[in-house]
This record gives C-alpha cells, structure tokens and sequence, in this order.
C-alpha cells in the first residue's frame, strides 16, 4: 500500500473534489466508510448531498472556528491509501480499520484520546480511500504529527503483512522526486515520452558524467542541445548553485519552467557533484606526456572487477557507496560512447541503476577516484585495439558489479535499491547479448592451429572437470581458445590464467560456460606476465600458482524460472 499527504487550507474544496465525479469521471459511488465519531453525515448517500456536505464541512471546521487566530492556515490533512493493482478488493470494513490504523500512527487520532482531530474516510474507487482531517485537537491546540509519512508508512507495512496484500519497496528518502501528476498530463499533452524533470534529470547525469571538473560541467550543461542553464553565485561571486529547464516547457505565464539539481535528484545538487568532481583521478604527469598510454578503457574494466569483492568483503560501506555511485556514472556515461544501435537500450540501463547509486550511507568518494577518472578519460579517447571486443569486455564486467550492487543493498535492507539493482542485471544482460556475439566472433577467427587446441582442451578437462564437456561444446570455445592462445603468446600460463578466470565467474547454470571465461581471460592477458623468478617461486609451491587467490565461496541455487542477481552470482548468456 502507498500513502500520500498533503495539506491543506480549505476543508469544502477538499470534500467537494472526494465527494464529486473526478477529474475524468473516475470517482464511482463516493460514500463515508468511517469517521471521528462513526455519525458523520454522508454527503454520497444523503437524499440532499448539497445540506449534508454543508453539515460535513462544518462538522470538521468545528474546532478551527473555536481555536480562531490560533488555529494553522493549512490546518487540512488529507491522506490518499492506495491498495497495489494486484491486490484483491478490500470490503468497506477493511478500509474502515486500515484508515483507523493510519491515523492513529500518525498522531491524528491517537487511540484512546478523546481530544484526537475530526476526520472522516471517503471511498470512490476500489483500490483507494481518501482520509480528510482538521488538525485542531478538542483541547484547540494544534495535532502532533511530524513525520507523518514515515509513520504512516511503516503502520502501511505492517498492514500489508496482516491483510496478505502485496509488499511494496519501502524507500529510505534518497529517491529523485517523481514527477507530479500535473508533470505527467502535460508531458502527454505536448507528446513528450518523459516529463520534463525526468529528461533534465538524464541530460545533468551524462554531463556530471563526462565533465572532469564543476567549470566543464556546467560548461557542457550549456551547451548542451535544448536546455536552458541558470548559475546561480553567492554575493561573494563564488558558485552556489543551478538551475535548468526544457525551452517548451513554460508556465502560465509563458516562462520556463526551471529546475535546481536537488530538485531532480539529491546526489545532482551542486555542491554534491563537485565533492564527486574534486574527488576524479587525474592521470599522473608521465602517463599524460607518454607515448605509450595506458588504456582507460582496460582502467575502467579493471576498476569494475575490483567492486565485487569490495562490495562483497562488506567492511567499509562508506567506500561500498562510492564504488556505486561511480557505477552509476559509468552507466550514465556509455551512451556517448556506445554504439548508436546500443544507445538507446544504454540509456535505460543508467536510469534503471539510478535509485541503487543513493542510499543513507554517505559515501567517501575518495575511494572511487580510479574507476571516475579511467570513465573520463575513456570517453576522450578511443579503445587502443578493437573497440566493439572493449566495449563487450566492460559489459562484462559491468554484470557483476550489478549483482554485488543488489547483493549489497539487499544485506542492508535497502529494498528499492534491490530491485534497481536486479532490473539493471537483466537490462545488462541484454545490452551484453546484443554487444558480444560481434567481437566472439572477430576472436574466434583467431583461432589457434589444431594442436594447440587440443592442448587447451586437455587444461580445461584438468581444470573444471565437471564443466568440461559444456565448455567444449559451447559456440565460443573457439573465441576461448584463441584468447589462451593470445594470452600464452604474452607470456601468461594457460593454466594458472584458467583458475584465475573461475575465481570470478562460475560456470553454473550458465549457457555459454566458454563466453564466460573468455572476457576475464582477455582481461588477465593485460596484465604483465609473471617474470620468471614469480614463475619459479610458484613452482616450489606446495600449493601451485594459484595458492593466495580467494576461494570462492558457496553458491546458492538459483531459482528455477529466473536467477536472482540479489543471492547469487550465476548468469545466463
């Protein structure tokens, strides 16, 4: 069930819109299911609904006239409970002890006070009640209800359980703002697909993304196609804020409709995107005048690696934090440089992370330095090799994170954040399906001679003997191969390179068992070889070369219909 309160000043507006046909007819026998005293006058099944409306509205403002100058301008509360779509239809009873319920968490009518507000609770549709009160106590002194939506939000949990209704995601109050109903109609009006706060919110996201610093930032907000940038300083000069807007979207009045950062999101606010910008890795001074740069693209792959574990060792969340939010950028910043036919399903992905990259935990942006500046510097310059295995290699990688994300937050209970987590899981899981096959192929034509082959067949029996066959007869064994063989030619061992490789991906459940160690093996192949004393020294080993890597640990079983990225690390291709 989802609460929503507003307030307000004028108690026979709000009955008339409760009581009357709605905005599109929509409101179907309005009637009184409950109220403060259980003999309210019913305006929708009185003989004269004008007289008991009239008799309704002074029954509640009763206590507003006795308490005079004293009494709140906005002394109107007014809650709407809706019951989710597929939930069974509640009797009038049910809705009579549900809307008791909420105002007494609320401290509207706290039970057992005599002294509790006038209320009532009007049903007009199936799935909803709207309760109406006046917040004068009998004592005329004003109602105690300060966060009464978190109340009311954690009394509606509750019901949910009790009544067997379905269990909504209950947020932590680091979600964006949702466009108002208002945002919504107009958006249809004018045909847009997103309101106007939604598309703002996307286009300062990419830009927070790309910029390497708050001057280019709010440089590349400018100049950004169809936006409108307001700076806003200090007396001081120094910067305090902005605001943006759509040209087309205007009030009343004909003027743009503008929005601060905060106003879209909280992390979008100025001065939290330049405590991330400040916190950006900056290429050290040879590597910037280097003939020979490292490839930022391989950085950024290499940095998402690392977040899974980190995120999965659970010791410091501040950095935890950090890491997502710099995944988020990430995601935010693929589209530029993607593909056009990946763009669009791109985008949705960054939009679908968005609620995972916020939580109540702060985060020490510090640690995510690598990962935001390798993304800078990627979008500035091109894959060093081929762009469309790069591209697929940090796809790749970017699955993991997606289920550590959702692993992470579901630990600490943060629901909504879980499900943005799990939906960016399958959204990247399509992105990547759509992205590999290309580059699988292109390495597969590189294929190894014949005996070569066998010989890596032979390490893969050796190695996962019980996969061994589903590798071998998977369509990208061939790209497998080819990436051993190119490994092996840099100097790395097959072998060590293969248990590397399953430390980060198991092989259960999955489709292409091949495609899933080819990328990691690609990616350790970047990696300097082991010189020659490190090759020895892990010869005289008791326990081999892979003797200090990280176990890994048990998995759950996935599901039967649909793997949940929140419990486990299998995945499908």
């Amino acid at each position: 069930m989802i609460a929503k309160i507003s307030r307000g000043k004028n108690t026979g507006t709000l009955l008339r819109y409760l009581y009357g046909p709605g905005r599109a007819n929509e409101h179907t026998d309005p009637h009184l299911v409950t109220s403060w005293d259980e003999f309210a006058p019913d305006p929708g099944r009185s003989r004269d609904p004008q007289a008991a409306h009239q008799q309704l509205t002074q029954a509640l403002d009763l206590r507003v006239q006795q308490a005079g100058e004293a009494a709140p301008a906005q002394h109107v509360w007014h809650c709407s409970v809706r019951a989710a779509p597929e939930d069974r239809i509640l009797t009038d009873a049910e809705w009579a002890a549900i809307a008791h319920r909420v105002l007494r968490a609320t401290g509207i009518a706290p039970e057992g006070d005599p002294d509790g507000c006038r209320w009532v609770a009007v049903r007009h549709a199936d799935d909803h009640i709207h309760i109406a009160a006046t917040t004068i106590r009998g004592d005329l002194r004003p109602a105690r209800h300060w966060n009464d939506y978190l109340t009311a939000d954690r009394e509606l949990e509750a019901i949910e359980k009790d009544y067997g209704l379905h269990q909504y995601a209950r947020g932590d109050r680091t979600a964006a703002k949702r466009p108002s109903r208002a945002e919504q109609e107009k958006s249809h009006r004018f045909g847009r697909r997103q309101t106007a706060r939604e598309q703002l919110r996307t286009t300062v996201r990419t830009a927070a993304s790309a910029a390497a610093d708050p001057e280019e930032f709010l440089r590349l907000l400018t100049d950004a196609e169809g936006v409108l940038v307001e700076v806003q300083h200090f007396p001081s000069g120094d910067i305090r804020g902005y605001k943006v807007a759509l040209p087309d979207d205007t009030n009343a009045a004909g003027d743009p409709v503008y929005f601060s950062g905060s106003k879209l999101a909280p992390d979008l606010s100025y001065p939290q995107i330049r405590e991330r910008l400040a916190a950006t890795e900056a290429a050290p001074e040879q590597e910037r005048t280097s003939t020979r740069r490292p490839d930022p693209w391989h950085q950024a792959t290499a940095a998402l690696d690392r977040i899974p574990a980190l995120l999965d060792r659970g010791q410091d969340d501040a950095a935890a934090q950090a890491h997502l939010a710099a995944f988020g950028e990430t995601l935010d910043a693929l589209p530029l440089c993607a593909p056009q036919s990946l763009r669009p399903q791109l985008r949705q992905v960054a939009t679908a992370f968005e609620r995972a990259t916020r939580s109540r935990t702060r985060a020490d942006h510090q640690h995510a330095r690598a990962l935001r500046g390798a993304v800078k510097d990627m979008l500035r310059q091109p894959p060093a090799k081929d762009e469309a295995a790069a591209f697929a290699m940090l796809l790749d990688a970017a699955v993991l994170v997606a289920v550590a994300a959702s692993r992470w937050h579901a630990a600490r209970q943060h629901n909504q954040q879980v499900r943005a987590s799990q939906q960016t899981f399958l959204q990247l899981q399509a992105a990547y399906q759509h992205a590999a096959p290309g580059p699988l192929a292109a390495l597969a034509q590189r294929r190894p001679p014949q005996a070569e082959t066998e010989r890596y067949a032979k390490q893969i029996r050796e190695t996962v003997p019980s996969h061994a066959d589903h590798v071998l007869a998977d369509s990208t064994w061939p790209a497998l191969t080819a990436a051993l063989a190119e490994a092996e030619k840099a100097g790395h061992r097959p072998a060590a390179m293969l248990q590397q490789a399953l430390q980060q991906r198991s092989l259960e459940d999955a489709r292409h068992p091949a495609g899933v160690l080819v990328w990691r093996v690609h990616r350790l192949a970047q990696r300097p070889a082991p010189s020659a004393r490190a090759l020895a020294a892990q010869a005289r080993s008791p326990h081999g070369p892979t003797a200090d890597l990280p176990r890994p640990q048990p998995q759950e079983a996935a599901p039967h219909r649909q793997p949940n990225p929140a419990t486990t690390h299998r995945r499908r291709r």
